[in-house]
């Protein structure tokens, strides 16, 4: 029986997630299979991918042949490269040990990757949250010298039109007081 190792479409329209089987190659894609081991949701960002690491090693070296996104998934965790180092201790080209040590180096430098870029997306995120926060405080300024403009004007419009009104009632009683 050839199996395979791929993923199976699950969600609904648009917002699909994948869980991660190990499946006869005959089955449909959705349809039987022998075990889940993982799942793979492309939706986060990034991507989330969970696995059981011992199982999907398991797996690929009883001779389940991964498809190839299933293959990066597992590249990307290292089941991979725990398999390749495992063939060369069975080889005799180092020991268990020294492929442990390499395995966990590997792995200590995919942390270091990794949470590099994340702290540069965080700190990406936090300096565009400033200046959209600089930009509003400057919009917002703007918008207050203009309502402050707006106000005056109509203030001193005010002001003319009362002052205008004075006058012309003041001008209209000593008209009055001259005609008596």
């Amino acid at each position: 029986m050839a199996t395979k190792i791929r993923l199976q479409r699950h969600g609904r329209k648009r917002y699909a997630f994948y869980p991660i089987v190990v499946a006869d190659s005959r089955a449909p894609r959705d349809g039987r299979f022998i075990e889940r081991i993982g799942s793979y949701n492309p939706n986060t960002n990034p991507a989330t991918i969970s696995l059981d690491f011992d199982r999907a090693l398991y797996w690929v070296e009883t001779g389940a042949i991964p498809t190839d996104t299933v293959r990066s998934i597992l590249s990307k965790e290292g089941v991979m490269l725990m398999k390749h180092l495992r063939v060369g201790v069975k080889k005799g080209a180092f020991s268990a040990e020294e492929a442990e040590r390499r395995f966990n180096a590997w792995k200590a430098e995919r942390t270091k990757v990794a949470d590099a870029a994340k702290a540069k997306n965080e700190a990406a995120a936090a300096e565009d949250a400033k200046k959209r926060f600089e930009a509003e405080v400057e919009k917002n300024r703007l918008k207050g010298e203009s309502v402050a403009k707006k106000r005056a004007e109509k203030l001193a419009a005010e002001e003319a039109e009362a002052k205008a009104a004075l006058e012309a009632e003041t001008a209209e009683s000593e008209a009055e007081a001259a005609a008596e």
